[in-house]
């Protein structure tokens, strides 16, 4: 036992994956320090036994990756599949799960529900998520999450090229630090925010913000058709060949490439120009 579990802590300091990834991108110097020991042989594996979060999501997985196969009547194969990129050797990705009849990445989570909501969930495992991706060359992966709260939650998000390229820098540092022997730093950019496609159909019913802009919308409207068409006509009525018309208090000027445009008017200024 203890021999298999040496392999695997040696196996785990050959290469970044998709958790380290979220270390390598986050804002804790401390805990990027942990990983740098780590993977350099100089302090074990963190031990997670008894982290219970952690645990649940174990525990847990086999159920989630089989109600995401009940309720969207798709196949997750590959599990725990060991991935290594084709040309950065010191990058895989131990996944689990590929949806077979899409090729997305399939993570399955354990989350605590006061603390869920699904803009939090997709930029917690955003690293994660891109890392895998890259690895594996994917096009869009799932998150499928199930809270203590008893709720299940679908979430697609997309590869994005710009995060993965800022990700890709920052872990290349990072592993060219494990090679050096030279103390890493936390990246320090500011990634995108993340690419959630849209899916859902939201009740903004109970948001009195909503309630309000709707209800400057709807009254303004009507007025702004009217304004929209009022521009319209009088575009119509600036001649060809003039470079300004002016009249009960608008001005409306031609530039060089023929747009038309308007501006408001002191009504005494404009008297006074005619």
């Amino acid at each position: 036992m203890k021999s298999a579990l040496w392999k695997t802590e040696n196996d785990r300091r050959s290469f970044i994956g998709g958790s380290d990834a979220r270390t390598i991108m986050g804002d804790d110097q401390a805990k990027l320090l942990l990983l740098w020991h780590e993977k350099r042989g100089e302090r074990p594996a963190e031990d997670l036994s008894g982290n219970l979060i952690v645990q649940l999501g174990t525990v847990t997985e086999d159920l989630n990756r089989r109600w995401f196969e009940r309720n969207t009547g798709h196949t997750v194969k590959d599990m725990q599949r060991r991935v290594a990129h084709p040309v950065l050797k010191w990058m895989a990705a131990t996944l689990d799960g590929v949806v077979e009849q899409t090729g997305a990445v399939f993570e399955a989570k354990f989350m605590l529900p006061w603390t869920f909501s699904e803009e939090a969930a997709a930029d917690k495992h955003m690293a994660q998520l891109q890392h895998n991706m890259w690895v594996t060359n994917a096009r869009s992966s799932v998150l499928s999450i199930i809270t203590g709260g008893g709720k299940w939650v679908e979430m697609t998000i997309l590869a994005d090229p710009l995060y993965q390229h800022l990700l890709l820098t920052a872990e290349k540092k990072f592993w060219q630090c494990v090679q050096s022997g030279e103390p890493p730093r936390l990246f320090g950019v500011e990634t995108p925010r993340p690419r959630l496609e849209a899916v859902r159909v939201v009740d903004m019913s109970a948001s009195n913000s909503w309630a309000e802009f709707a209800s400057v919308y709807r009254r303004t409207r009507p007025a702004f058709q009217e304004h929209e068409g009022a521009k319209t006509d009088l575009k119509k009525l600036v001649p060809e060949d003039a470079k300004e018309a002016i009249g009960h208090g608008i001005r409306a000027k031609r530039s060089k490439t023929g747009a038309v445009s308007f501006e408001l008017m002191d009504m005494e200024a404009a008297d006074a120009q005619l």
